[in-house]
């Protein structure tokens, strides 16, 4: 699978228009927090498909009768993926599906201070629960998570969340907590560079969280579970 990227030249944009908001990001148009979810979303599509052999991207059905089944019947859907799991009906950003779910992936971003000392440990528990309504049908899948946030709006919030992301990642093989996730992605992003951090989280402490390692940790257990099976 190829590395997973933010680049600058995607992200200063949202930062540009979040300095211009005083520290936040609006929920309309442009550079709104739903469009910076989409980014993270197609980079996540693009590489999935690349990695199963260039299959095509293709936006779910919406149609009650279909949205439960892939468009094509071997593509990999945008959002929003309808998947009915072992505890609830949920939708996902981007889904492989061909038999069954192999791959299920969400973005979560917070985009300021407020927000995210309100709000973080809510997302914590709605990863948590994504993962399991996947995993409690569907043992074998492989779950993937990306958190995005600024640095700037952290504050002392940082350790806590780091940690916690932490502990919802790396599930090795089906037997494992059907509440982590395969692969867990905590990014943090410099509105005034675009850049993502190369120090947080922690290279060394945190190393399964960083973005660079992404790509390869889905790639990893993928392979584990379904090398050498149809259709690829």
């Amino acid at each position: 699978m190829p590395v997973i990227t933010l680049p600058p030249a995607v992200l200063l944009p949202f930062g540009a228009q979040w300095k211009a908001n005083g520290g936040a990001l609006s929920r309309s148009a442009p550079n709104s927090s739903m469009q910076l979810g989409d980014t993270i979303d197609s980079a996540m599509a693009a590489a999935m498909a690349t990695m199963l052999g260039g299959i095509s991207v293709v936006k779910a059905s919406q149609k009650k009768k279909t949205q439960l089944y892939p468009p094509d019947p071997d593509c990999v859907e945008t959002a929003p993926v309808t998947i009915v799991g072992g505890i609830r009906k949920q939708n996902y950003d981007v889904v492989y599906r061909p038999d069954g779910v192999r791959f299920a992936f969400d973005s979560k971003t917070l985009n300021d201070a407020k927000s995210i000392g309100k709000n973080w440990q809510n997302m914590v528990n709605d990863l948590a629960t994504e993962a399991a309504t996947i995993h409690t049908r569907f043992p074998m899948a492989v779950v993937a998570f990306l958190v995005l946030m600024p640095e700037p709006a952290l504050g002392n919030s940082i350790d806590a969340i780091t940690w916690r992301l932490d502990g919802l990642g790396g599930r090795a093989d089906e037997h494992g907590p059907s509440h982590v996730a395969e692969a867990m992605c905590f990014a943090v992003w410099d509105p005034s560079s675009g850049n993502t951090s190369a120090t947080i989280p922690d290279p060394h402490l945190h190393k399964n969280l960083r973005i660079e390692n992404f790509g390869t940790q889905i790639a990893e257990a993928y392979r584990l579970r379904y090398a050498g099976s149809p259709p690829h």
